[in-house]
């Protein structure tokens, strides 16, 4: 009977427990509810176009006994010491932009090297997603999910218009916990951040709680509207999180959907790193700058008056370091946009305004034909890139290139094929002093072009 009198009481207690409990999903509130903040109308307006984003992809890993001082013994009794295949799951969020077209935007390092990615929705839905593109030197990247019907979208605003102190709103998927919502301020503008990878720049700065999980996740204003990418944590300290404005995010989103990446770009500047004696003369505290040795004509440097002779001490609002730097930074921007340059000529400090070209693949093949003297055979090669010719009087020729050698390594780029030439070009199209591998007659040799 007491068994059986539980049975009984329990249902009874659920629905008592149902009806004293308001139904939160279900309540309507009027304008004049004191708890309608703007926060809380900015989350209603927006909540629904975020998403989760779980993506997968199979790693393979040694199995066995290994960091042990037996390990190679162990592994040879029992037969362990082998390589397995585990899937890695990442998780990470992301904002549709276009329901109709079912456009997701999220950053690249939440999809990197996934083959399989699910998009989840607020309502519980999942869906297989596609990559459209993605570029991971600006963190992002553009999802296609197909629909039947429209999804909700979010509004974008402009990121030009934001106010430092101004109240905004993360939503995301922190350690897995769906649609978490937290807020702040917006700390501070333009922040540059230097990592492993690079130096990324421009970021706005904001002290609303942003943990794994929340990449690629919204970062709003007070209307529900858009204003950055939430894409990355300084670990080592509390309450900074960082995000790409959406104006940025929109110029590479487009190149995105046009094409699938973005387009490298260029000032059409030539120059080297500033040392003590050239700072001296600048009247510099310290070394610290791009001093501008050659402009390319009709190149965008040329159009915006930049000369041989002026030092470059910042650009987008960045102070530049050197000419290694000086390359981080523009890999920062892209085309289209209007690029502050900040530089001494002479005594006079001037700010201009220059905007960046695309650096096709033409013009870098030129420039390595120019200022390097190899003119690369489009002919395909197992490994490597043929010389099809070594320009008359050019650093090559002194070097003793000829037709036929097999150039491997530029710098410290093994050249599989032509892309890894073109990125060796791009990347040091500023040294002065260049290792190469190359190889002939079978053998491998390694030289050093002087500029």
């Amino acid at each position: 009977m007491r068994i059986h009198s539980r049975l009984l009481i329990f249902p009874a207690l659920l629905l008592v427990l149902s009806l004293a409990l308001p139904n939160t999903a279900q309540a309507s509130h009027t304008d004049d509810d004191v708890r309608m903040t703007p926060v809380v109308r900015a989350v209603q307006a927006s909540a629904a176009a975020v998403v989760n984003i779980s993506s997968a992809r199979m790693v393979e890993r040694r199995t066995g006994f290994e960091g042990n001082p037996l390990g190679s013994f162990l592994n040879d009794l029992y037969g362990l010491d082998q390589k397995r295949q585990f899937r890695a799951e990442n998780l990470g969020s992301g904002v549709i932009i276009d329901g109709a077209k079912g456009l997701v935007l999220t950053n690249a390092h939440v999809i990197a090297g996934s083959s399989d990615i699910t998009v989840r929705l607020q309502d519980g839905r999942e869906i297989k997603a596609e990559l459209v593109g993605s570029d991971s030197d600006f963190d992002l990247a553009v999802l296609k999910v197909e629909t039947a019907q429209p999804l909700p979208q979010i509004r974008m605003a402009d990121s030009s218009d934001i106010l430092i102190g101004e109240t905004v709103i993360a939503i995301g998927n922190p350690f897995g916990f769906s649609h978490t919502v937290t807020t702040g301020v917006v700390s501070a503008l333009n922040r540059s951040i230097k990592t492993p990878d690079g130096v990324f720049t421009d970021f706005i700065q904001t002290d609303a709680a942003i943990n794994p999980g929340n990449s690629g996740g919204p970062l709003l204003n007070l209307k529900g509207e858009l204003i950055g990418v939430n894409t990355a944590i300084k670990s080592d300290a509390q309450g900074i999180g960082f995000a790409i404005p959406i104006n940025k995010a929109k110029r590479v989103m487009n190149e995105l959907l046009s094409t699938g990446q973005v387009s490298p770009v260029w000032l059409g500047i030539f120059g080297q790193s500033v040392d003590q004696r050239v700072a001296a003369y600048y009247g510099l505290a310290q070394p610290q700058g791009l001093l501008v040795t050659e402009v390319s004509p009709g190149s965008p440097a040329a159009k915006a008056g930049i000369k041989p002779g002026d030092l470059i001490q910042e650009l987008g609002g960045v102070k530049v370091a050197d000419k290694n730097h000086y390359l981080d930074i523009l890999k920062n921007h892209t085309r289209g946009e209007a690029l502050s340059v900040k530089l001494k000529r002479g005594s006079q400090t001037l700010t201009i305004e220059a905007e960046p070209a695309p650096l096709t693949e033409d013009i870098v093949l030129a420039l390595t034909r120019e200022r390097w003297g190899l003119i690369p055979s489009q002919a395909r090669q197992t490994q490597g890139v043929l010389l099809e010719a070594v320009r008359p009087g050019s650093p090559a020729q002194r070097l003793e290139l000829a037709p036929g050698d097999l150039v491997v390594q530029i710098g410290n780029i093994r050249v599989k094929g032509m892309a890894e030439f073109l990125s060796a070009a791009m990347a040091y199209r500023l040294q002065n002093n260049i290792l190469l591998g190359v190889v002939r007659g079978g053998r491998l040799y390694y030289a050093r072009l002087v500029l």
